[in-house]
């Protein structure tokens, strides 16, 4: 397990923080504000490896919370599509640019929060499941969440404009993470991410998760069907922020 307690000092807001997104605030872009934390005391790979036995204890807390809430028109089309990414996430993960990705996800989130602040999306008129634009955001969904722990952006693009009921557009998310969390453990296994000191320290975090989720439901039960909207956007509209910032700091620093 790792011992050093600057590690903890940033994993511990860290985790609260996915828990918080993991509920439902934010349409689970918030989770992204935690990387930045984390990668300030271990790489990358380390991060991800330790967070995702956490996520998926999340995930199973969201399956008890959200259950019978999921809109399986969407998840008919998404999960398919995010198979797919991961597969090719898998396959690619020695060889992607994790700047370059990080950097397109974040231009097309806030492309997306300024077309919608403009207008341009007709945003007052709900969307309908569609099977080309699902089956492009779940894949990507999947490939950023494996090379880039960057999944919520465009799960959160393709999903928003529909405004379902914030309940069951959390529900849709739970379900649809938790597939992709569950089916990474496999590569990550395969590409060495696991090791004895990264699930003791998982371990060790572990429980951190209720907690984050917890208050997280508090805050989304609290909110009404237009704040929740308005909030997931603002929240989408930071994470861009952040991964761009992230990629331009990666190239030019």
């Amino acid at each position: 397990m790792i011992q050093d307690p600057l590690f903890y000092a940033a994993a511990i807001p860290a985790v609260l923080i996915v828990g918080i997104s993991k509920s439902g605030m934010g349409g689970g872009s918030l989770g992204i504000l935690s990387i930045p934390i984390l990668s300030l005391v271990a790489s990358p790979s380390v991060g991800a490896a330790i967070m995702l036995p956490l996520l998926i204890a999340m995930d199973i807390m969201g399956l008890i919370a959200f259950r019978g809430k999921g809109d399986m028109r969407n998840l008919r089309i998404l999960i398919p599509a995010a198979l797919v990414g991961i597969t090719v996430g898998a396959l690619t993960f020695r060889f992607t640019s994790d700047a370059m990705l990080r950097g397109l996800i974040g231009i097309l989130s806030i492309s997306f929060v300024v077309q919608r602040l403009m207008g341009l999306g007709s945003a007052a008129v709900p969307t309908q499941p569609s099977i080309v634009k699902g089956s492009l955001w779940g894949a990507m969904s999947g490939f950023t969440s494996f090379i880039a722990n960057a999944g919520g952006p465009p799960f959160v693009i393709y999903l928003a404009p529909q405004q379902l009921d914030k309940l069951v557009f959390v529900g849709t998310s739970v379900i649809f993470f938790s597939v992709i969390n569950a089916v990474k453990v496999v590569p990550f296994i395969a590409l060495g991410l696991f090791d004895t000191r990264n699930l003791t320290t998982s371990l060790a975090l572990l429980p951190l998760a209720p907690i984050g989720y917890w208050l997280g439901l508090k805050m989304l039960m609290k909110v009404n069907q237009v704040r929740f909207y308005q909030i997931t956007v603002a929240a989408l509209f930071l994470a861009g922020c952040k991964l761009l910032w992230d990629a331009a700091g990666a190239y030019l620093g």
